[in-house]
């Protein structure tokens, strides 16, 4: 289980490089590779809105200290 969730973590952290070296004039395959990373970003967000789900957890929350 550990595993799967390092891949995952590698994975993310490989798309976003890959979107940070595009931006910033990239060879072709990173291009690819961030937009393919964007996409899936924008597909989860807007599986999160449909949920009822935020994507925002710094949310104040009103209790009293």
């Amino acid at each position: 289980m550990i595993l799967l969730l390092l891949g995952v973590l590698a994975l993310v952290v490989g798309g976003c490089v890959c979107v940070v070296w595009a931006e910033r004039g990239g060879p072709r395959w990173t291009r690819a590779v961030a937009t393919v990373t964007l996409t899936a970003g924008e597909l989860a967000r807007s599986a999160s809105k449909k949920r009822g789900g935020t994507a925002n957890a710094t949310q104040p929350d009103n209790t009293d200290d």
